[in-house]
């Protein structure tokens, strides 16, 4: 199989099977809850969608990241929390309701904003001959990409209860399957890029995780949210949806630069080990408020 083949038909493939696995996840009271409770959701994706691609900006600046991999660590910070975040915001005690409505919201607000902040990084860290904007056009296909099979799967699920509940696990177990293989991809696609810049993007892309990790835990509580609640948008911000990421700059119709998709690999992988470490330190700390807060909310 060529790597042309691979990028046209096996991403969209493995993505569209893992944003299904977020459809069968999904429900209409999902979304409704933002109406219920309004305060942590908006406090979420204030943190998601204005504070990470502000503190990634300073970051990559900071860091003097050549363009594409600058482009690439944006791309990073404006897409959504991944479906992961749920796993581990559970194992962490976390509200994970509130984790599954950001990571609903979150992802049809994307639609929007990654364009958005793609294009303006293009603008600011590339000349105008490198880059290739994300258009109307190019906008639409995302769309489709991302919330057509999300909408699929919560259609299902709406539909067939029983039948979504029981493919729910088969179907995570497929994506994380999908999310190593789209990783070794990014990888193997610019091979040289990787190893000549590993050491600098590593640093960049673990520092933006700790970063994402901080923000999403700290700023909820200055902001007096609840332990758990702040746990879990830890978690959403923490664990971003990188095989999104990868597919978008790996795409022959979308961005076509495989360097921008080295950072996204990088972050996909370092991102489980922080966060669980995360998982860790808050339960350690905080554990017996955790469990209060669970009893009581139960």
């Amino acid at each position: 199989m060529t790597a042309s083949l691979l990028s046209t038909l096996f991403l969209p493939l493995a993505l569209g099977i893992i944003m299904l696995g977020l459809g069968l996840s999904l429900t209409l009271a999902d979304f409704a809850r933002v109406v219920k409770y309004p305060r942590p959701v908006l406090i979420g994706l204030g943190c998601q969608i204005i504070l990470l691609p502000l503190a990634c900006f300073l970051l990559v600046q900071g860091m003097q990241l050549e363009a594409a991999l600058a482009v690439g660590m944006m791309l990073l910070a404006a897409s959504p929390g991944g479906t992961t975040a749920n796993l581990y915001s559970h194992l962490a005690h976390g509200d994970v309701a509130l984790n599954i409505t950001l990571t609903a919201v979150n992802s049809v607000i994307a639609i929007l904003t990654m364009p958005l902040i793609v294009n303006l990084s293009l603008m600011y860290f590339m000349e105008g001959d490198q880059a290739i904007p994300l258009q109307f056009a190019k906008i639409i296909q995302v769309f489709l990409i991302v919330l057509g099979p999300v909408a699929i799967g919560m259609w299902v699920r709406s539909r067939f209860p029983g039948f979504a509940a029981r493919m729910e696990r088969p179907v995570k177990i497929m994506s994380a399957l999908f999310l190593a293989l789209i990783v070794l991809l990014a990888v193997i696609k610019d091979w040289q890029t990787f190893v000549d810049y590993a050491p600098l993007v590593g640093l960049a892309a673990l520092s933006f995780n700790l970063l994402s990790l901080a923000v999403g835990y700290f700023v909820p509580r200055l902001l007096k949210l609840s332990q758990r609640q702040a746990v879990a948008i830890g978690m959403e911000i923490g664990i971003h949806n990188g095989t999104l990421a990868i597919a978008l700059a790996l795409s022959p119709m979308l961005l076509n630069n495989p360097t921008m998709a080295i950072p996204a690999a990088l972050y996909s992988i370092i991102m489980f080990f922080t966060a669980g470490l995360f998982g860790w330190w808050v339960n350690r700390v905080h554990g017996a408020v955790l469990a209060r807060e669970a009893a009581e909310q139960g």
